[in-house]
C-alpha cells in the first residue's frame, strides 16, 4: 500500500492535463445539472459522470471489462437516488465513488477486512489534496517559470482588450445596431456566476472530485505502525484481568437473567401489571436503554474475548461470554417488542422506525461477535461483517418510502378504522409531506359520512400537501420515481378524494 502511494506522487503527470479537463469539465456539470435545483435524478448523473471521469483520468486505464464491473458497481449503487435523493442514497453514492477511486489508483487492499482502515484513510485526504496538490505545483521551479510565463502572455493582451472595449464603446455611439446589440447582452447572467455561494460550491465539487481522480491514501506513521504491534494483556489479577473478567461475567449474567425473566413474564407472557402502569408505558420505558446496555455489553466482550486475552485461558469465561451474548441477543429481541407495543398504543413515527432498524443492526452486530470467538475470528473481520451488514440495511432502506410506510400503518392502525389503536393524529401526517396522501386518501373514504368535521380537517390538510407538491420546481433535473408515482396517483380515480 505505501509502496503504491509513493508511486502515485513521484510518477510524471503525463495525465495531468486530461485530469484538470476532467475537473473543469464535472465542475460545470455540477454547475448545470445541480447547483440550485432541488435533488433528483440530476445527483444520479453526476454520479455517473463523475465515475466515467475516474476511469478516464486514471494512470493506467482499467480494462473495458473492469471498467464496466465497476461502471455497473456504481450505477447500482447510487440506483437508490432515483427512488428518491436521500442522505442515505448520498453516502452510499459516495462510497461507491470512493471505491472505484480506489480501484483506479490501485489502492485496494487485498482482503475486505482492510476495506474499513483504507476507506478511512482515503476520506481524511479528501478535504485537503486538491489544496495540497495546487501547492507542490506551485512550489516546484519549472512551474514557477511556466506560471511567469503565463502572466507575461495575459500582460500581453491586456492594451489589446482595453483597447478594444473602447472602439466596441465608441462604435456603439455611432451604430444604432451594435448599440442594441450591446444592450441584449444580460450582465445580470454573466454576473451571476461570481455569486459567493456558486463560487464555494464549485470549490467543494473541485475538492471532492479531484480526490476521486487523483487518490491516495494518507501515511501511516511510525509512531501509529508501532503502537498496533505493542498489545497490553492484563494479567490474572488486574482490573480486566482473569479473576476480574470471571467475577463481571457471573454478576452480568444474573443480572440480565433477572431482566430476561422479567421481559418473558410480562412482554412475551403478558402478565398484569402493577397498578396504573400499562404495557405500553413499560415497553416505552426500555426500550432505548436496553439498546445502549447491549451496546456496552458487546464493547466488553470485545475487551474480554481479545486474542492473548484471559478468553483465551479459560473455558469457563468464554463460556460465560457466550450466554451472556446470547441474553443480549434475547435483550435486543425483548426491545423490538417493547418498541411494537409502543407502537401500537401511541402509532408510527419516524424516530421509531430508525430504532427498529438500529435494534435489528445490534441484534445482528452481537451475532457476529459471537460468530467472531467461535470462528476465531479477528476484529477487522468483526468490523467488515458489521460494515456490510450496515450497508445492506442503508441500501434497502435508502428505496422504501417510509413517510408512506408510516402514513399508511398509522391510518390503518387507527381508532377511526380499526376501532382499537389511537387517535389518528392527523397533523403529524402533515409533517410527512406529500407522501402521506395516499393514506390520508383512505382516511378519508373510511370516514363515516356524518363526520363532516373530521372529512374537512382531512381534505384541508390533503389541499396543502397536494399545492406543495404540484407548485415544486418542475425541472427534469430534479426527476425521481417517487416523485413520478405520486403524480401519476394524484392523476387516477384512487385519488378523486370525496
Amino acid at each position: 500500500m505505501h509502496t503504491t502511494d509513493t508511486l502515485t506522487e513521484t510518477m510524471p503527470t503525463r495525465h495531468g492535463g486530461g485530469r484538470i479537463t476532467a475537473l473543469l469539465a464535472l465542475v460545470a456539470l455540477a454547475d448545470f445539472l445541480i447547483f440550485g435545483e432541488m435533488p433528483g435524478i440530476n445527483l444520479f448523473l453526476f454520479a455517473l459522470a463523475v465515475c466515467s471521469g475516474i476511469l478516464l483520468s486514471a494512470t493506467k486505464r482499467p480494462t473495458p471489462l473492469t471498467a464496466a464491473l465497476l461502471l455497473g458497481f456504481s450505477v447500482l449503487a447510487s440506483s437508490p437516488l432515483l427512488e428518491a435523493a436521500s442522505p442515505i442514497g448520498f453516502a452510499l453514492c459516495l462510497g461507491a465513488l470512493m471505491s472505484v477511486a480506489l480501484v483506479s489508483g490501485r489502492l485496494m487492499p487485498g482482503r475486505l477486512t482492510g476495506l474499513p482502515l483504507v476507506f478511512f484513510r482515503f476520506a481524511l485526504v479528501i478535504p485537503v489534496r486538491l489544496a495540497e496538490d495546487i501547492r507542490k505545483y506551485l512550489a516546484l521551479p519549472a512551474k514557477r517559470s511556466s506560471f511567469d510565463e503565463l502572466r507575461r502572455s495575459v500582460g500581453l493582451w491586456i492594451m489589446p482588450l482595453v483597447l478594444a472595449a473602447v472602439f466596441v464603446f465608441l462604435f456603439a455611439a455611432a451604430n444604432p445596431l451594435i448599440e442594441i446589440a450591446l444592450r441584449s447582452i444580460r450582465f445580470a447572467v454573466l454576473l451571476q456566476f461570481l455569486d459567493l455561494w456558486r463560487i464555494g460550491f464549485w470549490m467543494m465539487i473541485a475538492t471532492v472530485v479531484w480526490a476521486m481522480l487523483r487518490p491516495r491514501l494518507k501515511r501511516r506513521t511510525a509512531r501509529s505502525q508501532a503502537s498496533r504491534a505493542f498489545v497490553i494483556v492484563p494479567t490474572r489479577n488486574t482490573l480486566f484481568g482473569q479473576a476480574s473478567l470471571l467475577r463481571s461475567l457471573l454478576l452480568f449474567n444474573a443480572l440480565f437473567a433477572v431482566q430476561t425473566l422479567l421481559d418473558l413474564v410480562y412482554l412475551w407472557g403478558g402478565a398484569d401489571l402493577p397498578d396504573h402502569m400499562s404495557h405500553a408505558e413499560y415497553a416505552h420505558r426500555g426500550a432505548y436503554p436496553l439498546i445502549a446496555t447491549a451496546l456496552l455489553a458487546a464493547g466488553f466482550v470485545l475487551l474480554a474475548m481479545r486474542r492473548g486475552g484471559p478468553g483465551d485461558q479459560s473455558s469457563l469465561i468464554r463460556g460465560l461470554v457466550h450466554t451472556w451474548i446470547g441474553q443480549n441477543v434475547l435483550l435486543c429481541l425483548s426491545s423490538m417488542l417493547r418498541l411494537g407495543l409502543y407502537v401500537e398504543a401511541y402509532s408510527l413515527t419516524e424516530l421509531r422506525v430508525a430504532a427498529g432498524l438500529w435494534m435489528g443492526l445490534v441484534a445482528i452486530g452481537l451475532v457476529l461477535i459471537l460468530l467472531r470467538i467461535l470462528l476465531n475470528r479477528s476484529n477487522e473481520w468483526l468490523i467488515a461483517t458489521n460494515l456490510v451488514s450496515l450497508i445492506a440495511v442503508l441500501y434497502v432502506s435508502a428505496f422504501v418510502d417510509f413517510p408512506d410506510v408510516i402514513a399508511r400503518f398509522n391510518v390503518a392502525h387507527s381508532q377511526e378504522i380499526s376501532h382499537e389503536g389511537p387517535p389518528l393524529d392527523i397533523y403529524y401526517l402533515s409533517t410527512l409531506g406529500p407522501s402521506a396522501i395516499p393514506a390520508l386518501d383512505l382516511h378519508i373514504r373510511a370516514l363515516p359520512e356524518y363526520r363532516t368535521d373530521k372529512i374537512s380537517e382531512a381534505q384541508l390538510i390533503r389541499g396543502s400537501l397536494v399545492w406543495k407538491f404540484e407548485h415544486r420546481p418542475r425541472d427534469w433535473r430534479s426527476w425521481s420515481f417517487r416523485s413520478a408515482r405520486l403524480e401519476a396517483y394524484l392523476l387516477s380515480p384512487a385519488a378523486i378524494a370525496r
